[in-house]
């Protein structure tokens, strides 16, 4: 990829010419140095139009059905006249950095659908399974004309909080059939949930699900709200046979339209903008540390000197913040 006409390139984009779109995500994906000027121009040219979207998070263990109702819910919207984007963040490999990207196959109607637009994107292995410019691509979007943007993470490991920190909606997806799994679920994802929805509830799963849900319920009501606008509601809902989705996206609404009139939402994003800016350094030290190989292989060095107990892991984290002019 040649580095664009960043003029060019961002008028197509406002005009939502979903190929420009591409490419700008693309450009600022890019790990490469002679790209970082041109996505930062493209970003700061698009940024007076982005914002506008109803921003959801959207997580659960594997298997509890996030891409199946992710597509229901999505072709629910775009049949109602909204756009909708969804940013599948996959999970890459500790050891080889691969990722699946296999997300459009499982969401079938949404990939032909002109109305929404479905971009995966390897983790690989940033800031809790997040990709590292799931902020920016979901600028993009906005700026693309898509006014709603639904952000799927991995659902393992940090993550959770990672797309808490980037939506102003967080969903989390539940089995039916709660009992030992409610013993199991981290009490911090249960805190950062705007509502809860036990999925899967059609057919015999339909009572378990009922039962899940007073469980989730009883487990809320000990814990105090993020908001005092907001009671995170517990629902019962099936992707597969489209059930509940309808009043999902209400509650969704709801508290946007509750938490925007008070000042809540516009609040949210700026700590969120905050706690990005630092991810982005953190990010870049990283980078910095692996881009020179006399640094990465002196860091090496240390690292089987602490595993072998030669030096101190302080001492070696002194060394590096030297190294680092820090």
């Amino acid at each position: 990829m040649t580095t664009p006409d960043v003029p060019q390139l961002r008028d197509k984009l406002l005009s939502g010419d979903r190929a420009a779109l591409a490419r700008a995500i693309t450009l600022v994906e890019s790990k490469r140095v002679d790209r970082r000027d041109a996505a930062r121009e493209l970003l700061d040219a698009v940024l007076p139009h982005a914002g506008k979207a109803i921003r959801v998070g959207i997580t659960g263990v594997p298997g509890v059905g996030k891409s199946t109702l992710i597509d229901a819910l999505g072709s629910n919207l775009t049949a109602k006249g909204h756009r909708v984007a969804v940013l599948a963040v996959d999970p890459s490999s500790t050891r080889t950095g691969g990722s699946i990207l296999g997300d459009k196959t499982r969401m079938a109607r949404l990939s032909v659908d002109r109305n929404a637009y479905i971009r995966p994107s390897p983790s690989s292995g940033t800031l809790g399974g997040v990709a590292a410019k799931t902020r920016e691509t979901m600028l993009l979007c906005e700026a693309a004309g898509f006014d709603v943007i639904l952000v799927e993470t991995v659902g393992v490991g940090q993550s959770e909080t990672a797309v808490a920190d980037l939506t102003d909606f967080f969903l989390v997806l539940m089995l039916p059939g709660a009992g030992d799994e409610l013993q199991g679920i981290k009490k911090g994802i249960i805190e950062l949930a705007d509502m809860i929805a036990v999925n899967k509830a059609d057919g015999e799963g339909a009572t378990r699900a009922r039962s899940a849900a007073a469980e989730y319920r009883a487990a809320l009501n000990i814990l105090a709200p993020a908001s005092p606008l907001w009671t995170p509601p517990v629902i019962t809902v099936s992707g597969l046979a489209d059930q509940g989705l309808d009043k999902m996206w209400e509650h969704v609404r709801d508290h946007h339209d509750r938490l925007t009139a008070r000042g809540e939402i516009a609040a949210r994003r700026r700590r969120q903008e905050i706690k990005w800016m630092w991810a982005m350094f953190n990010e870049r030290l990283h980078q910095r540390i692996h881009r020179d190989p006399a640094t990465r292989e002196r860091i090496k060095a240390l690292e089987r000197a602490v595993g072998e107990g030669e030096t101190t892991a302080t001492h070696a984290a002194e060394e590096i913040a030297r190294i680092l002019g820090l």
